[in-house]
């Protein structure tokens, strides 16, 4: 019990799913926050078609590759982006180069059910706060910057910004309104836990870089043949009508 909750305490959040009578079976995915409520309908799909479980380790891009290289037990890393698997895989972190499973869709969201989100209110006075990922850290929040960046924005909403640690923490700060809106991604909204709630616009795709998110297997003395087995599985048919399901654009392998 010692050993559970300090690991859970380590790592920023961590999700068990599936069953299985061989503790040795079980892997461990580490997901960028974007991909939290996909990732638990494949690892579902994944679980229940081979009896291999896993435990989903949830947070930024940035930080979940700092764990990485400091040695941190994961088998897999999806991330919300390119950059960090290639970083990884450019450092001998992992055993392949990095291969995009899909791009992922910004948009501006409020959770009030009066509000109508707008690019063009952001500067308006009962706009207080609006949420987005850490830009350092947060492929997503890295391209709410480059919107507001695009439409000329950003110099008059900057000390407005509130930054959460990964999109996980940032749709907390938008669903207890704390922040009126915030930038997210799509995968959220369409999400059986949160569609419906309050109000969403999609981002224009000529304001920022396309978010290709990529999956790397982690470099290990032995690479687990379940690892490979759920990194082929994610370029899967099912997982391909998984992520479509959560808004992504898929990429064929």
């Amino acid at each position: 019990m010692k050993n559970f909750t300090q690991t859970i305490l380590f790592f920023s959040f961590i999700l068990s799913v599936g069953c299985s009578k061989k503790d040795h079976a079980k892997i461990t995915v580490a997901t960028a926050a974007n991909m939290q409520f996909a990732i638990q309908e494949i690892v579902k799909s994944f679980t229940e078609q081979t009896g291999i479980s896993c435990d989903i380790v949830i947070g930024s891009s940035g930080k979940l590759t700092a764990q990485i290289k400091e040695g941190a037990p994961y088998d897999i890393f999806i991330s919300a982006d390119t950059k960090y698997p290639k970083a990884l895989y450019t450092q001998g972190f992992a055993t392949n180069p990095p291969e995009i499973y899909a791009h992922g869709s910004l948009i501006l969201w409020s959770i009030s059910d009066t509000l109508r989100p707008n690019l063009k209110f952001l500067d308006k006075d009962y706009i207080q706060h609006i949420a987005l990922a850490n830009p350092k850290t947060a492929p997503y929040g890295e391209a709410a910057i480059s919107v507001l960046k695009h439409y000329d924005i950003y110099p008059q909403i900057q000390n407005k910004l509130v930054y959460g640690e990964s999109i996980s923490q940032t749709n907390q700060f938008i669903v207890s309104g704390a922040a009126q809106v915030g930038f997210t991604t799509k995968s959220v909204v369409l999400s059986p836990q949160m569609k419906g709630k309050g109000n969403w616009i999609s981002i224009p795709k000529n304001s920022y870089t396309p978010i290709a998110q990529a999956v790397i297997l982690i470099q290990k003395e032995k690479v687990s043949k379940n690892a490979t087995k759920f990194y082929e599985y994610l370029f899967s048919l099912k997982s391909e009508e998984i992520l479509e399901n959560f808004g992504y654009l898929v990429t064929e392998k």
